[in-house]
């Protein structure tokens, strides 16, 4: 039967302490070789947490560069096209304190920041985050209070970006096929998909 570990004592039992070092490796600060991992990644998770306790984390994507480094405290990232379902905005509005994932392709460190978020609107750098000539009308901007590099155990034991370890995508549910399944649509999956395609071409920005 399993033991379920309910306090960090317990834990301790199972896993050593960090070496000092690791422990304190978090600054409270964006560093200039930081930054420079920061302006370039076009992918970053982002984790919010509602009212209640419940979580969210939220893919971002855009053209590397375009989350801004407004100083050694703050970073920005305009609001794209999507659901509209507003799950990371809700939830900031009324619990602002959100963690990052940073991602560049091909590098299997990653920076991570934990901070306070906040929504803002008429920004003057939104211009910046141009992309096709479509502009953000909303911004979030992070105070950062943690950040910190991770190391690459993940992506090395999950073989990210080696391409021999991909799937087939035949074996791999489609967007359609997952929708399908999820809500148990009468629909084909293969229409769902060619919406799903369509909205991808003329819906990102």
């Amino acid at each position: 039967m399993s033991r379920v570990i309910t306090n960090e004592a317990e834990l301790r039992e199972i896993v050593e302490p960090p070496h000092p070092d690791i422990e304190s490796k978090a600054v409270g600060r964006i560093d200039p070789a930081s930054r420079r991992f920061i302006e370039l990644s076009p992918f970053f998770l982002l984790a919010t947490t509602a009212q209640d306790g419940t979580c969210d984390v939220s893919p971002r994507g855009d053209p590397a560069g375009n989350v801004l480094v407004l100083d050694e405290k703050t970073i920005a990232f305009g609001d794209r096209k999507g659901n509209r379902r507003l799950d990371s905005l809700r939830n900031i509005l009324s619990s602002p304190r959100v963690g990052m994932l940073f991602v560049v392709p091909g590098i299997s460190d990653t920076i991570r920041v934990n901070g306070m978020a906040r929504i803002v609107a008429d920004a003057p750098y939104l211009d910046r985050m141009s992309v096709r000539g479509s502009v953000p009308h909303l911004s979030i901007e992070v105070s950062v209070e943690e950040l910190f590099s991770h190391c690459s155990k993940a992506f090395v034991r999950s073989r990210m970006w080696d391409v021999a370890s991909w799937p087939e995508r035949r074996d791999v549910p489609t967007g359609g096929q997952i929708a399908k399944s999820q809500r148990e649509l009468a629909v084909e999956a293969e229409l769902i998909d060619d919406m799903l395609a369509l909205d991808a071409e003329h819906g990102l920005y």
